[in-house]
């Protein structure tokens, strides 16, 4: 299964055609499971230019499959150890969301589908941390 990141959902809804968009048209495609965070949900909706976009993208997303993480305390500790040893070994993810999508993947056993330099960068350091490169 997989999850799909904001940055490839993006550039998918807006017809962007890129390497990520292309391996995303596959996944369609053939039917494959994927689904989205609860962080990709709120990214997309607070990027609607109007109101008549935020319904229609609520809309959508609303039959998306969400994988959550586990609402519990020692979750988000998790997320910031991981940044912490991320910061450690020479890569600072430039966001807290990023980190906790990865986590998401991680904790999901989901392989990422994504269009962000970050996520390569921490994957070099989180071999748990598994990307679709290509379909």
């Amino acid at each position: 299964m997989i999850l799909v990141d904001t940055s490839v959902l993006i550039g998918y809804l807006k017809g962007q055609g890129n390497a990520k968009t292309e391996i995303f048209d596959r996944v369609l495609a053939a039917d494959i499971p994927f689904g989205i965070s609860p962080y990709t949900y709120h990214e997309i909706l607070q990027g609607a230019r109007n109101e008549g976009e935020y319904s229609r993208l609520r809309e959508y997303l609303s039959t998306q499959t969400i994988h959550y993480l586990p609402q519990e305390l020692e979750v988000y500790g998790k997320a910031a150890q991981m940044y912490f040893e991320l910061r450690r070994r020479g890569i600072t993810p430039r966001g807290t969301i990023d980190v906790l999508i990865a986590l998401t993947a991680i904790e999901s056993g989901l392989l990422l589908l994504h269009n962000d330099r970050d996520f390569d960068l921490m994957a070099q350091r989180l071999p748990e941390l598994k990307i679709l490169e290509r379909l």
